[in-house]
């Protein structure tokens, strides 16, 4: 399988040490670090190269697959996807994604989600895909819900970040909906 999946603007593919540069540029601000479960701030070159690192051999293993977003006829990181938590017996696996600042409000995530939706139940055959969103990222949970995606629950306060508790929200997606939205994905049920 080619680790390189091409929308209208954008192509997700795997991060390679060369992106550590452009990733760290565009991941550090402190507005990306807010909306996300993990990512630091400030966030260093070393940051990036180690995270880089630490993806490679869970790649190989089918554990987490990790894409770089970059523009099309660039090659510079600007966001980051993966599909992660991936349970083979049930057929499912959480989406997790970020996106430089000065990107947003183009439609870039959107066309990062259906990429990686794509990959997943096309190329993964997964059953399920689902996410976590901060209850205060409007943005985020729009994007899940241009795609898709349904509010499946909301667990109160289990978020610890800034030194404030938030409500995380639970978004889920099965093939079966994706398959209503995509009726000429190369999938079948």
């Amino acid at each position: 399988m080619e680790w390189k999946f091409e929308g209208p603007r954008i192509i997700i593919r795997p991060l390679k040490l060369d992106d550590s540069e452009s990733l760290t540029s565009n991941i550090n601000y402190p507005e990306v670090a807010k909306w996300t479960l993990n990512i630091p701030h400030p966030y260093y070159i070393s940051d990036a190269r180690s995270f880089i690192i630490s993806r490679e051999e869970p790649f190989k293993r089918n554990k987490v697959y990790t894409f770089g977003i970059a523009l099309k006829g660039s090659d510079e990181v600007i966001g980051g996807i993966d599909l992660a938590k991936l349970d083979w017996y049930n057929k499912s696996g959480e989406v997790g994604y970020w996106l430089g600042k000065k990107f947003w409000g183009k439609g870039l995530m959107s066309e990062a989600v259906r990429l990686i939706l794509d990959f997943g139940f096309n190329g993964l055959d997964l059953h399920r895909i689902w996410a976590i969103v901060y209850e205060e990222n409007i943005t985020s949970r729009k994007v899940l819900e241009r795609n898709g995606f349904t509010l499946e629950g909301v667990l109160k306060e289990t978020l610890l970040r800034g030194g404030k508790w938030h409500n995380e929200l639970r978004y889920g997606l099965l093939r079966s909906e994706y398959l209503k939205r995509r009726p000429n994905s190369q999938i079948s049920e």
